[in-house]
């Protein structure tokens, strides 16, 4: 892991993480990075960039030709991909996007370019990252939105517990038997 000097631009998107990883303009990657700390790429990369919950930041030196998946996403070199911001996404002046981008949130500076569609998530977010029944739980609450039944906002826990199967009851049998004992009462007119 390499410490990364963080430049004004840089700290724009930064949450306080104690962690973080750089990738140095001299660095060229072939294949998929996966991280669960903030990263700063100034290199070339072609191939796939996800950083679960944390932040990206695309350094004006770097040229990807990959997707990338972030919490944030900070552009300001050159993305030939698709990008997906579960929050935010800055394209800043000098910046080149090319490709489809999906956020919740997203600006792009006078100067930057970019082609493709954007996608706002408006009301939700991209996929969580992490467990699998969080990301069931993010797709039962996607497929209620599409059909209109998602009326009342659930706990992503209240949505996990619809994922697991339902346990047996623990009523004592004695007071089932007890109901089921009962007399029926009928009334003479």
């Amino acid at each position: 892991m390499a410490t990364m000097n963080r430049s004004a631009e840089g700290a724009a998107l930064d949450r306080g993480s104690p962690a973080s990883a750089a990738i140095g303009s001299s660095v060229k990657i072939l294949g998929q990075v996966f991280g669960s700390e903030d990263l700063s790429i100034n290199g070339q990369l072609e191939g796939t960039v996800e950083v679960s919950n944390h932040t990206v930041t695309i350094g004006p030196e770097a040229v990807l030709h990959a997707s990338v998946r972030a919490l944030h996403v900070l552009v300001l070199g050159e993305v030939h991909g698709n990008i997906e911001a579960a929050e935010r996404l800055e394209i800043r002046r000098d910046a080149k996007v090319l490709g489809d981008v999906k956020t919740a949130r997203i600006v792009i500076e006078d100067g930057a370019y970019f082609k493709g569609s954007i996608d706002i998530l408006k009301g939700r977010r991209i996929r969580t990252f992490g467990s699998p029944e969080a990301q069931a739980a993010d797709e039962i609450a996607e497929q209620e939105i599409r059909e209109g039944r998602y009326t009342t906002l659930r706990s992503p826990r209240a949505l996990a517990d619809t994922l697991t199967p339902a346990r047996p009851a623990t009523a004592a049998p004695a007071a089932a038997e007890a109901a089921e004992a009962k007399p029926a009462v009928s009334r003479r007119s």
